[in-house]
C-alpha cells in the first residue's frame, strides 16, 4: 500500500474551504484514496462528511493511503495540495 505522510498547510485546518478543495481533488484522482490523523482510523477522502469528521488541524499530520494502480501519482498531488495548503486546485489535479 502506497503512503504519504504530511502536515496540513491550511492554517484553519481541513475544514470548509480546504475540505472541499481536498475532497474535489481526491475524487479526481481517480483512485481510491484515505485519508487518517497519523494515530487514527483511515476514512475516505472523496467523502466530504467524513474529513470534516477528522478534525484536521493546521500543521497536524495526516496519511493519504491507497493500494490502487496508479496510487503514487495521485496520492503526490494530493499531499502537494494538503502540504501546501493550495487555495485552488493544481492543473494537475
Amino acid at each position: 500500500m502506497a503512503e504519504r505522510r504530511v502536515n496540513v498547510g491550511w492554517a484553519e485546518g481541513l475544514h470548509a474551504r480546504p475540505a472541499s478543495i481536498f475532497v474535489r481533488a481526491a475524487t479526481a484522482a481517480g483512485v481510491p484514496v484515505t485519508i487518517a490523523k497519523a494515530d487514527g482510523t483511515p476514512v475516505n477522502a472523496a467523502s466530504m462528511l467524513a474529513v470534516l469528521g477528522l478534525g484536521a488541524q493546521g500543521g497536524e499530520e495526516i496519511v493519504l493511503a491507497s493500494d490502487a494502480d496508479g496510487a503514487d501519482a495521485a496520492l503526490d498531488r494530493l499531499a502537494k495540495l494538503v502540504s501546501e495548503g493550495l487555495e485552488e486546485l493544481p492543473e494537475t489535479v
